[in-house]
């Protein structure tokens, strides 16, 4: 028996989740939809990994070099400097972080340390519809001016439009994937188990000690604490997401592989208790599985928690005598979208909708209902306010099209030129505006966009099923012509229904 005092420096093994054989796993053992769920464990594990990581560097680590920490402390303080400066090109970054890696290296701290860090403070954010815009516009310009100068500027502008994380992210994802994990998890996870090694892992307090903390702990940890927050009011489960699900996927954050693997090769330096932890690690991803999936089948079972994704069901169904129609009323067929007045997006969509009513006719009715993005879109609450002040004296739709049109004029003034154009009463329409009169019915179509499964614009639902891919023309135009006919849509697995 090993003494205790190596033993219990194992204790870190049961920190970390391995967050591609948890997705994998996911899966195959989990709801055929799990998006939410998936965001979810991803935002866990994300948590689980920091403190891993940081626990190998601080506490794994050898005797600390002081003047090749100040070192590493320097390169990240320019990683800091760089992304507050907006650096967008990669190279600066790269060459920094490989500095603070071999500075971490040789301060005597795990290198893993360098990486969270530099995976940290390396900039990362969705792609900016400005920017986005910005690069389109230089693609066209570079089509009609095919010169390198105007070809350099339009690289230029979509590499901007990607964060520098995500660049880096999509250069080193395949390697990291297909060859240097699953290298390490061969190279580590070997355990020859003839002369009775198996035998006495199985009867090792150790390898038990691993099992239990993984998979009792993680299933308890991540399900109770989760459920308990929820319950007393410090947050909320993700949409869709039902409790046995969240103690399903906590049964599967016991799959600890990796990082388990590499905290045990630096833990002991005893071969048997290594062999001892590495067998409990095995056990442990075996066992999380089975429960994983067994909570699973019980909570839809039981529950009926089928699906871990966002609702795909209108929420709050059509009525003609509240929500603004174009086209019959009683016609057959429904299109149903959620859009910003302010979205690029949206303004190209009008289009898109325009033809597909041109080529359904009488047989289509077209519904808007508000969805403003304020943090995206400054203006859109304000813009949507005029269109429903416009609607109270009988003009939605010619206000929606001017809008839509002028998206890049909509402070008030602006509104208020356009209710003059109209021919509305100017000041009722700004008095409409300036009290918020209709404030009320906005955020009811955001409360049904939200309970819909609609979180970004434009969103469509056609009859009363949300449309999932491209919303080009032909793409809606084939989905409500399936629904007409009651034909199975492949993406849901069932027919889409009509309104």
């Amino acid at each position: 028996m090993a003494p205790g005092g190596e033993t219990a420096r194992g204790w870190g093994i049961v920190i970390g989740t391995d967050t591609a054989f948890l997705l994998g796993v996911l899966a195959l053992v989990g709801p055929a939809v799990s998006t939410q769920l998936r965001v979810f464990l991803l935002s866990l594990t994300v948590v689980d990994d920091i403190v891993a990581v940081t626990v190998i560097g601080v506490v794994y680590s050898d005797s600390i070099d002081i003047s090749a920490l100040i070192v590493a402390a320097v390169g990240i303080a320019v990683l800091v400097v760089l992304g507050r400066a907006g650096v967008w090109r990669t190279w600066p970054y790269v060459l920094v972080t490989i500095m603070v890696w071999v500075a971490t290296v040789a301060s005597g701290m795990h290198a893993s340390i360098a990486g969270m860090i530099a995976g940290l403070l390396i900039p990362a954010f969705a792609p900016r519809r400005e920017a986005v815009e910005g690069a389109a516009t230089l693609f066209r310009a570079f089509r009609q001016s095919p010169m390198a100068e105007v070809g350099r500027s339009a690289k230029d502008a979509l590499v901007r439009a990607v964060s520098v994380n995500e660049r880096i992210q999509l250069v080193l994802h395949p390697w990291v994937s297909y060859v240097i994990v699953p290298v390490f998890a061969l190279a580590n996870a070997g355990v020859d188990l003839r002369g009775g090694v198996l035998a006495e892992a199985l009867v090792s307090p150790m390898t038990w000690a691993v099992v239990v903390g993984l998979v009792g702990g993680k299933f308890l940890g991540i399900g109770l604490f989760s459920l308990g927050g929820a319950k007393l009011g410090l947050g909320r489960l993700p949409q869709g997401v039902g409790p046995g699900q969240v103690l399903a996927g906590g049964a599967l954050s016991g799959i600890g592989f990796t990082v388990a693997l590499l905290i045990i090769g630096l833990a002991f330096d005893s071969p048997e208790l290594q062999d001892q932890a590495t067998v409990g690690v095995l056990l442990a991803l075996v066992m999380a599985t089975a429960l994983g999936w067994l909570v699973f089948r019980l909570a839809a079972i039981l529950h009926g928690e089928t699906s871990a994704g966002l609702p795909r069901t209108l929420a709050r169904p059509v009525d003609p005598d509240r929500d603004h129609l174009r086209g019959p009323a009683s016609a057959p067929l429904t299109l149903v979208e959620f859009a910003d007045f302010e979205c690029p997006f949206c303004a190209r969509a009008t289009g898109v909708t325009k033809e597909v009513r041109e080529h359904f006719g009488e047989d289509l009715r077209y519904v808007f209902r508000h969805l403003p993005l304020p943090d995206v879109h400054p203006h859109a609450e304000l813009a949507a306010a005029g269109a429903e002040a416009a609607a109270a004296q009988g003009r939605f739709w010619e206000m929606h099209d001017l809008l839509f049109a002028r998206q890049d004029q909509l402070e008030l003034e602006d509104l208020a030129g356009y209710a003059g154009r109209l021919g509305l009463d100017v000041e009722e329409f700004l008095r409409d505006v300036d009290e918020q009169r209709h404030a009320a019915r906005i955020r009811e179509d955001v409360a049904d966009a939200e309970a819909s499964g609609a979180r970004g614009t434009p969103t469509f639902f056609v009859g009363t099923q949300r449309h999932i891919g491209a919303y080009d023309a032909q793409s809606l135009i084939a989905e409500l012509e399936a629904a007409r006919r009651g034909e199975a849509d492949p993406r849901r697995g069932g027919r889409t229904p009509l309104p």
